[in-house]
This record gives C-alpha cells, structure tokens and sequence, in this order.
C-alpha cells in the first residue's frame, strides 16, 4: 500500500484526502495515518491540512523498493525488486536469488557496495548515497554464444534512459561504457552460468555515477557524474525505472532475432567513436582506424589504413580515441 500512496502523491498536484486513499486501498484512517508517517521517518515531507488532505511536498533520493516499484512501468523488468542499504556485489546477490529460484528479470539495487566487481577481477569499494549500483538476473532461453551482446543493450538502455530524465547527451563508447561530455559515467559488467550450450543465468550489473561531486585525481579525467554534467541533484530511483523499461524493450528486440539487428540504427546512433579515428588494443599488436559502427554480433567496425574492414570482438581487445578516452 506504501508504494501505491506514494506513486498517487507523486501523480497529483494538490492534495489527496484522507478519504480517498481510505476508499481506493479499502482501509482506516489510522492506516493511512500510519503510512504517511513512516513515509515522513524515511525523509518524505508530507503536508497534512484538515478538510484537504496530504500533500508531497518534497522526497529524499532514497533507492527504497517503494520509490522504484512505485515508478516502475514494465512487464518482467525488475518486477522482482530487492533493495539493499549495503552489500558486497550486487551481482553476486542477483546470482544467487537466481540460484534459489527467483524468477527472470530479478532486480538487486544497492544504496553502498563494498565488493563492487569490475572488469578481469577487479573490484573497488562503492560510496553511498551518491551512485546507483544495481544486476538483474536473466534466465534466458538462447545459446551461450549470444550472451555478451545483451552488455551491449544494457548499454543502450542506459544511454537511453539517462537521456530520457536528465537531457543530458549521453552516448556509447564501444562496447559497453556510457559516457556524457566524453566521460565515464557508467560501467557493466556481465556474469554468465553456462554449460556448453545451456544457460543456467546471465547478470548484468550496471553502475552508474548520479550525484558524485567529485572524484580522486586518479580518474577525474576521464570519469564524472550526471550532477557535474547537469548541475543538479537527481532522483536515483527514478532514473533506475526508466533504465529497466528501456531495457526490457530493447532486450525484446533483441530476444525477437537473437542479435542485435533490429538495435543498430539506435546503438549506432548513439556510438561516440563512429565515423572517427580510434586506436585498437590489440595484444597482438596496436593499429589505427576509422570506426564505422557496429555489426549485429556487436562487434565493431574499424577500416584500417588498406581500407580493409576490420570486424573487433569486445574482449582482450579495447579501443581508444587517438587523444584521450573517447
């Protein structure tokens, strides 16, 4: 009942009466008395005025299931919603609700991670309050062969949504980092349970920088946050939803042909490094191309110096801008 009072808060204007909530959940007064208070002990201004009813005045940027189910508009995308304060790894909790039966589309959110992992086993220490750190799990029913391309429609999904709340010009940088004035602004990583030609589960954990107000010189020149970029604070739970409501669509288009035909012209669109001169990082060797954009494997185009186009698989394999990160 707390999440739909919020969600009818949010939705009006004015006031909503006392009354009305009592008849819409079939309930006393007193419980819906007790509802608004335990919304205003989590942070919630809520104004209360006789003969009009409650009114929301304000809202904390907490990552509660509340606030994301309450904004959330999708079928199976974190229709299963779990909300953590602090963990070690979302993606570890993901994989093993999935182990313990929980059903595709499970969505772990965590306000702080301590064991955040990250690409070839690194792992670093995650701040709180400020970022969201989030993995939904996938049963999926294709071959494992397929599985790295859903990293690309996460990133997609995320690109997306991050345009859709803030108006920011959020792109790709191939494969899987999204960036906003050609920085860092979220990182994926993919987690998969396999036989030979089964999947058991796939997770897909996203992390994404919202209200950082700075970072360690280390990497404050290629990283940053939706807040330097905006100049305001933003909502975390809300940009959570639109991310999954764009990921559940663009991952049914991908599920419909298993690959990523029907996505090209969006990803492509919103590809940074298309159309110029990117360095590859090959370990068998550095060379320079022009980047035309993806395949439907997800596989990047690159025509080297023959004119000769060159397909490059995400993996040992990175590519850089020919001046600094993008």
């Amino acid at each position: 009942m707390k999440t739909e009072i919020l969600s009818l808060l949010r939705e009006r204007e004015n006031y909503v009466s006392g009354q009305e909530l009592c008849n819409h959940f079939g309930v006393s007064r007193t419980a819906v008395w007790k509802v608004m208070n335990q919304l205003k002990e989590e942070g919630y201004e809520i104004e209360a005025v006789k003969n009009k009813g409650y009114k929301l005045l304000n809202q904390p940027d907490i990552l509660s299931a509340s606030e994301i189910a309450g904004r959330l508009h999708t079928k199976w995308a974190g229709r299963k919603l779990y909300c953590l304060e602090e963990t070690g790894s979302t993606n570890t909790d993901a994989k093993r609700l999935l182990e313990e039966g929980k059903p595709h589309g499970t969505l772990v959110v965590a306000d702080k991670q301590n064991s955040g992992k990250g690409r070839r086993g690194r792992s670093w220490s995650s701040p709180k309050g400020t970022s969201i750190y989030m993995s939904i799990g996938l049963k999926p029913s294709f071959h494992p062969d397929k599985a790295a391309m859903v990293t690309l429609v996460m990133a997609l999904a995320v690109a997306e949504g991050i345009r859709k709340i803030t108006g920011l010009e959020a792109f790709i940088k191939w494969p899987n980092d999204v960036v906003v004035n050609k920085k860092k602004v979220c990182g994926i990583l993919t987690e998969m349970n396999a036989e030979m030609d089964y999947i058991h589960s796939v997770v897909i954990g996203t992390g994404i920088n919202v209200n950082e107000m700075e970072f360690p010189e280390e990497i404050k020149e290629t990283a940053t946050s939706l807040f330097l970029e905006k100049g305001e604070k933003l909502t975390r739970a809300q940009l959570t939803a639109a991310v999954m409501e764009c990921f559940e669509r663009d991952y049914e288009i991908f599920l419909a042909q298993q690959d990523l035909r029907g996505l090209l012209e969006e990803y492509n669109g919103l590809l940074i490094n298309r159309g110029k001169r990117v360095k590859v990082l090959d370990p068998k060797g550095e060379w320079e191309g022009c980047a035309k954009g993806i395949n439907e494997k997800g596989e990047l185009l690159v025509e080297d110096e023959e004119g000769k186009l060159v397909k490059v698989y995400a993996g040992e394999v990175s590519v850089r801008g020919l001046y600094g990160y993008v």
